[in-house]
């Protein structure tokens, strides 16, 4: 299947039945905290789920002290070597110490990365990683826990290291030759003084923020919808991958956000459910949360200072160049006197009720 060799697994095979079970039956039974999911996957994808096994079975072990989830062991052996064992040395008069530990919610807290990198450590094939990658992140969406993404790998991805990319959040100074375009504009002082923030605020934290491959310019024209069952409408594709490169992963936000606010009639609660729904897969760092403001008005920076400049290459193109200034200009001066702190209470505030709505 060339979807496992891409790392990912169709929806059809990804469908499961979520079965509560509950875990103290003389606890409380109208208690969520009482219930374990359990999840049945279906025929197709068990199946699935042992061929790639059998593919790399030889290249990992386990500890000769595990016996729960391991094959022909069980819990019921090490209960029987540990009743034999107390017995052994109770017989002797000797005193038996020991400890149980349960841990809570333990699949919670998984570092699964570092488990996918034992994987490769171990030779396991890369192709059958990142399919192990995608079903994790679809089970700990199902559970509503958190999980990194496995990091990307591809032989041709330094194609995508466009050092000096002007459209790049991370070459976001290289905007400052460029600002002599708005001469006698009261736009400009705001442009320097954001490139000041991003120098100061934005570019320490590179070092905090998850590295990914950014689309670049995800926004309303570069998207692809059809209808769905529930009257409303769903993103069936994207286009437009020109402005592909290596970034991170709050870059997109900031851009995603700066788009959605040019097309609502109130931009500045754009914010609040653009930023529920991504953590709602992708929950930010303190790193990212504290440059997502910065991050947003340096998009509008690049956005409006290079549509002038393409401007006086091309007036030709003026009225599709300076698509996003129409209500760009008014939004950033908006943001700006805004500030950070109002502005941020806003948008988390906001994703916070949507997160609680749920």
């Amino acid at each position: 299947m060339s979807c496992v060799i891409h790392g990912f697994l169709p929806d059809s095979l990804m469908t499961v039945l979520l079965v509560p079970v509950v875990k103290d039956k003389a606890g409380k039974v109208g208690s969520s905290d009482n219930y374990r999911p359990i999840v049945l996957a279906n025929t197709l994808s068990k199946v699935i789920e042992a061929i790639l096994l059998s593919r790399f079975c030889n290249l990992i072990g386990s500890t000769e002290n595990q016996f729960g989830f391991k094959s022909i062991h069980g819990t019921d052996l090490y209960i029987f070597a540990l009743k034999e064992l107390v017995s052994k040395y109770k017989s002797k008069n000797s005193t038996v110490f020991m400890c149980f530990l349960d841990a809570s919610k333990a699949f919670n807290w998984v570092n699964h990365k570092k488990l996918f990198q034992k994987l490769c450590d171990a030779h396991v094939p890369k192709y059958i990683v990142r399919c192990l990658s995608y079903c994790t992140v679809q089970i700990c969406a199902l559970f509503d826990t958190y999980y990194c993404v496995f990091q990307m790998e591809h032989p041709h991805l330094t194609l995508l290291h466009r050092e000096n990319f002007i459209w790049s959040l991370s070459s976001f100074t290289l905007l400052e030759p460029y600002i002599s375009v708005l001469d006698g504009d009261p736009l400009q002082e705001v442009v320097k003084s954001v490139i000041h923030q991003y120098k100061i605020s934005v570019l320490p934290k590179h070092p905090s923020f998850r590295k990914c491959i950014n689309h670049g310019d995800f926004n309303d024209l570069n998207i692809l919808v059809q209808p769905c069952e529930s009257d409303g409408y769903r993103i069936s594709g994207i286009l437009d991958f020109g402005n592909l490169n290596s970034g991170y992963y709050i870059y997109e936000l900031a851009i995603t956000v700066t788009y959605m606010m040019i097309e609502h009639p109130r931009p500045i609660e754009v914010g609040g459910p653009v930023l529920a729904g991504w953590e709602s897969v992708l929950p930010l760092n303190e790193a990212e949360k504290e440059c997502l403001y910065v991050l947003v008005l340096s998009r509008f920076c690049q956005s409006l200072v290079i549509a002038r400049y393409a401007v006086t290459l091309n007036p030709e193109n003026r009225e599709y160049l300076m698509t996003t200034s129409k209500k760009g200009v008014h939004i950033l001066h908006q943001l700006w006197e805004l500030g950070k702190e109002h502005v941020e209470k806003v948008w988390f505030q906001s994703a916070a009720q949507f997160s609680d709505g749920k």
